[in-house]
């Protein structure tokens, strides 16, 4: 019921933000694939809260335990748990929430579905459900990366109103992760943190936008017509909190040429057919082409902020409320591996049904 994901390589995540832990459930793991809680450990600790001055002051170590699915340091092809308990919770810093809706937040639709919710932090809402999916993208992403060498690089390319120069290469980690902002320009990455900051000493928020970038991807990933690869992936990143926009390739932007200006011309390429231009952004009917996947996610402000601002409680009437808690003055840095991630779960999720259905048989022996 809407908390699990993928097909042949599933998972499911539960837990809630101020709850006892975060956990995920993953399912249809290849067997004998190497695997430490160090290759997960280390994408948990690019999410985790309190990793810079620049994002919330929640002290959580994000310790994560194997609990299932793995044994002398490989995958035994039945399902993996992973879990990390919750330290750092305040749940009486949400108190005034318990019968006032939070602009902007999950707070109304929440008790008008279910008539009942956690209203600490945010309960199943929060941000910090997305542990599950960064513990179970790691291994996602050693899958891609020993099956074909994949690499997935996202970035933040714009805060606010504050831009990058297009980028003209691939970025390596390094350069992501140079500045606590997540951006590889660094003379733009430092007008961000410095807009964050003053946003933050307002108690107000800004948003962004982080572009991903996927190259070595095989041709033919994708299913017609309903699970094609743009729209599992427009999933996947809009199924995170606070996402408000997905685009991929020319995006938008395309909407603005002529035929003759957009379309990507086949060319040779030493041997393998390939694109001139890429403005498809790696995918052509709904099917991987070979070229660099593009996709870009757009990030809305904080909702909580610390101001006054107006509301109803849940009988309807006038209330006040002031933003309490400790809250990211901008998501944007912390969601880079979250959208890293959810590519790496779409990709191997297709990756293997394009090995099932395509390469597993051969009715035409030679």
């Amino acid at each position: 019921m809407g908390n699990s994901f993928g097909t042949l390589f599933r998972i499911s995540t539960w837990g809630e933000s101020h709850g006892g832990g975060i956990g995920v459930v993953i399912d249809g793991c290849p067997p004998r694939l190497p695997l430490c809680i160090e290759d997960i450990q280390f994408e948990l600790d690019r999410r985790r809260p309190g990793q810079s001055d620049i994002t919330t002051p929640r002290k959580e170590s994000d310790s994560a335990s194997i609990i299932s699915g793995v044994y002398e340091g490989q995958t035994l092809g039945t399902p993996i748990a992973i879990y990390v308990p919750n330290g750092d919770h305040r749940p009486e810093a949400y108190s005034e929430m318990k019968d006032t809706f939070r602009p902007s937040h999950a707070d109304f639709t929440y008790q008008t579905k279910f008539g009942i919710r956690n209203h600490e932090g945010g309960g199943r809402s929060s941000a910090r459900e997305t542990i599950g999916r960064v513990a179970a993208g790691a291994i996602a992403r050693k899958i891609l990366k020993l099956a074909g060498d994949i690499d997935i690089s996202a970035y933040i390319t714009r805060v606010h109103d504050i831009e990058m120069p297009t980028l003209q290469h691939f970025p390596t980690l390094e350069e992501v992760e140079a500045s606590p902002v997540r951006c590889p320009h660094p003379a733009t990455a430092k007008k961000m943190i410095q807009r964050i900051k003053a946003m933050r000493n307002e108690g107000n928020s800004v948003g962004g936008l982080i572009e991903c970038r996927i190259r070595k991807l095989p041709i033919g990933l994708g299913m017609p017509v309903f699970d094609r690869l743009e729209a599992e992936l427009s999933k996947a990143m809009l199924s995170l909190p606070a996402t408000k926009g997905f685009e991929i390739g020319s995006g938008f932007n395309g909407s603005l040429k002529s035929g003759s200006e957009h379309n990507d011309t086949f060319v040779n390429k030493e041997g393998q057919i390939g694109t001139s231009t890429n403005r498809s952004g790696g995918v052509q009917g709904g099917i991987s082409n070979g070229e660099e996947l593009i996709f870009r996610v757009a990030f809305k402000p904080t909702a909580t902020i610390i101001q006054n601002q107006e509301t109803v409680d849940k009988e309807g009437e006038k209330a006040t409320l002031v933003g309490r808690g400790r809250h990211d003055p901008c998501v944007v840095p912390r969601a880079v591996p979250i959208v890293e991630s959810m590519a790496a779960l779409v990709l191997v999720d297709h990756w293997m049904r394009h090995k099932a259905q395509c390469e597993s048989f051969d009715f035409n022996p030679a």
